[in-house]
């Protein structure tokens, strides 16, 4: 298969948008119509990782991570760096997740695409409301979402990581699709797979 059909995906959304759900649609999809393989560039998993592997670096971050707060750009990119230098290859396609998450990791991210050669990068923006948001969050009841917890990972994605997304704005080689995440699960994979012309 020629190498210029693989495609690159960065996922934004608030907490609650249902973002990791669409990821996951989005991934099946893929699969099921071209049998790619995808390298899923999500920072969550590999610091859930360092925390349980008990390192130094796992028991600096852990704090941090169970209060859902910003961590320090470098060790983001790092990580990031490290899932594309592992597993990265012309022929896949690329979904980045929760990543960049401020205007710094853009520039690196945007670095990261010129090395390896991506073009066309497609940016997924599941909008949702705040409202909306902080319900659907308390409705999951994990430990650690409170009204004013979320409240505050709101403020922290608006002042940090809209404006991570903005930068990519009117760029060369980036297009950013807004979607409705206020409808089904079904309905905004719906969008998504229209809106990317697939």
């Amino acid at each position: 298969m020629p190498n210029e059909n693989s495609q690159t995906f960065v996922f934004f959304g608030i907490v609650g948008s249902g973002k990791g759900t669409q990821v996951k649609l989005l991934m099946d999809f893929l699969k099921t119509r071209d049998g790619r393989e995808i390298v899923y560039a999500y920072p969550g998993n590999e610091y859930r990782k360092l925390i349980e592997s008990g390192s130094y670096t796992g028991s600096l971050v852990k704090g941090p991570v169970s209060r859902g707060e910003l961590l320090p750009g470098f060790l983001t990119d790092a990580i990031v760096t490290n899932i594309l230098i592992l597993s990265l290859t012309p022929e896949k396609h690329l979904i980045a997740d929760g990543y960049p998450r401020a205007v710094a990791q853009s520039m690196s991210f945007e670095k990261m695409m010129e090395f390896y050669k991506r073009k066309d990068i497609k940016i997924i923006y599941i909008e949702v409301k705040k409202e909306e948001g902080i319900k659907r969050n308390l409705l999951r009841g994990r430990h650690d979402d409170t009204g004013e917890g979320l409240a505050k990972r709101f403020d922290e994605y608006v002042n940090n990581v809209v404006p991570a997304m903005n930068y990519f704005k009117d760029k060369e080689n980036y297009k950013i699709y807004p979607i409705n995440g206020e409808q089904s699960v079904e309905n905004v994979h719906k969008d998504i797979i229209e809106a990317l012309g697939f």
